[in-house]
């Protein structure tokens, strides 16, 4: 399996994988669900290899550590998951 570090790496510099509709399914603790977001809300601090960051539905900005995202869909259709 592709650590998530790399497939996040691909879609953001791979700009023919990067053409697609891609969206991040990661862990929310307070909902204790999975979460989807349009990977185009995600944000990369450069030089952080442990977390990005994400605007909420009410705007707020929350860290999330890379080894909570769960899946990742591109065009609808799941491209990789975490097994567990």
């Amino acid at each position: 399996m592709i650590p998530i570090q790399n497939l996040l790496h691909r879609i953001r510099w791979d700009e023919a994988f990067g053409k697609g509709d891609f969206e991040i399914g990661y862990e929310d603790h307070i909902r204790n669900e999975t979460l989807r977001v349009p990977f185009r809300k995600l944000q990369f601090e450069e030089g952080n290899a442990f977390s990005f960051q994400v605007e909420s539905d009410t705007g707020e900005i929350l860290t999330i550590t890379f080894h909570r995202v769960r899946e990742v869909y591109r065009n609808g259709l799941r491209i990789w998951h975490r097994p567990g």
